[in-house]
């Protein structure tokens, strides 16, 4: 009898065992799933914070480019009432469309480049709005190559309207100043 005593009590003894061990394992499992959830959600919720801090950078960018935009523009409504040339008429941002218009009747007469010097060197308001046009638009280069590794949108700007326009001022600027430099 005592023999079957010990042989049951080992037994149930030795399921309770195996029970506690499937346990154990069961909630390892769940531990290892639970673990790996919360590393998923650190992970999302670490996307999401770099999300929006690049998308408010974005928006502060955007809002600097808009004041940066409307001092460009506010140098150029001057000098091309001067010229008597007319914005392009489309649904671009005004200062596109300016300087668009400005390039589009230099490509289609080269002589609004002589006008411009002759404004440059006539008038001292064209003068100074050339010249600021001028500083200002090399600096929002200057500022976007050190400020994006890539180069990207520095280069698109350079190639783009911004960096024709610059080009055309630049050469306006220099041939009237050397017309100065002679007398």
């Amino acid at each position: 009898m005592d023999f079957t005593l010990i042989s049951i009590y080992f037994g149930i003894i030795t399921v309770i065992c195996l029970v506690i061990v499937a346990m154990i394992i069961v909630t390892n499992r769940h531990i290892a799933t639970l673990e790996k959830n919360v590393s998923y959600v650190q992970d999302t919720i670490i996307k999401m914070q770099n999300t929006l801090r690049n998308k408010s950078a974005t928006n502060a960018v955007a809002e600097h480019a808009e004041m940066i935009y409307q001092d460009l523009l506010q140098n150029l409504i001057p000098i091309l009432a001067a010229l008597d040339i007319m914005p392009r008429n489309t649904s671009e941002h005004p200062l596109w469309r300016t300087l668009g218009g400005l390039l589009d009747e230099y490509a289609a007469n080269p002589f609004v480049m002589e006008k411009l010097r002759r404004a440059i060197k006539l008038d001292a308001n064209v003068k100074r709005n050339v010249s600021n046009y001028m500083s200002r638009a090399e600096s929002l280069l200057d500022n976007l190559n050190a400020t994006e590794p890539d180069g990207i949108l520095a280069t698109t700007f350079l190639n783009g309207l911004l960096g024709q326009s610059l080009t055309f001022f630049t050469q306006a600027y220099q041939l009237a100043t050397a017309d100065e430099d002679i007398k």
